[in-house]
C-alpha cells in the first residue's frame, strides 16, 4: 500500500529528493509517503496524518507536530503549537495557538470543542472553548480561560477564575459571568 501512495504522489508531481516535502498522503502517521518527522510545506491529505507542517491539511484527523503553520480542516485537529486556522469538530493545541479555532456552523449553532493549553491569541468559536491564557475572543456556550492578558468571552457561561468579583471595573468583570466576561 505504501508503494501505491508513493505512485500517487509521483503522479501529482512529488519529488522525493526535495528538502521539504510539498505533498503528504497518509492513511496513518506510520503508513504514509513520508515519515512523521518530515516537514510538509504544501498539502497534506490524510485519513490520519501527523507531521510538522506549513501546509493545508485535509483529513479526518490532522496532527501537527512542533511549530506548525497553516489551515487544518477535518473532524479532529491536534497540534503541539499552531499558527493559522484549525477548523473541525474538535481542535486541540497542547501549547500556544495563534489564529482561529472553530467548527462547522449548523444554522445559528456552532459545533465544536476548542482547547489551547498554553497561550491563545485570536478567536475561539465553538460550543466549548478553553484557553490556558487568553489574548483574544472566545465565543461559545461555555468559555473558560485560566488567565487572560486581554480577552473577551461571549456565551452562556464565561469563566476567568483569576478575575476578582467586580472590584477592578472596568478592566475586569468577574470570575464567572453569564453572557459576557472580560479582562484587560
Amino acid at each position: 500500500m505504501k508503494k501505491l501512495l508513493t505512485v500517487l504522489a509521483g503522479v501529482i508531481g512529488v519529488s522525493s529528493v526535495m528538502a521539504s516535502e510539498p505533498v503528504q498522503l497518509s492513511l496513518t502517521p506510520d503508513f504514509a509517503i513520508y515519515d512523521r518527522s518530515e516537514r510538509i510545506e504544501g498539502v497534506a491529505l490524510s485519513i490520519w496524518g501527523e507531521n510538522p507542517q506549513s501546509a493545508f491539511a485535509l483529513g479526518f484527523v490532522n496532527g501537527s507536530t512542533g511549530d506548525s503553520v497553516g489551515l487544518s480542516v477535518g473532524l479532529v485537529n491536534y497540534a503541539d503549537s499552531y499558527t493559522g486556522c484549525q477548523w473541525s469538530f474538535v481542535n486541540y493545541t497542547k501549547g500556544d495557538f495563534t489564529g482561529w479555532q472553530g467548527g462547522p456552523f449548523f444554522g445559528l449553532l456552532v459545533s465544536g470543542v476548542n482547547y489551547t493549553g498554553g497561550s491563545m491569541m485570536g478567536l475561539q468559536w465553538g460550543l466549548v472553548n478553553y484557553a490556558g491564557k487568553l489574548n483574544g475572543l472566545q465565543v461559545g456556550f461555555v468559555n473558560v480561560a485560566d488567565t487572560a492578558k486581554s480577552g473577551v468571552q461571549i456565551g452562556i457561561v464565561n469563566i476567568m477564575p483569576k478575575n476578582e468579583w467586580f472590584s477592578r471595573l472596568p478592566d475586569e468583570l468577574a470570575p464567572g459571568m453569564i453572557f459576557v466576561n472580560w479582562h484587560f
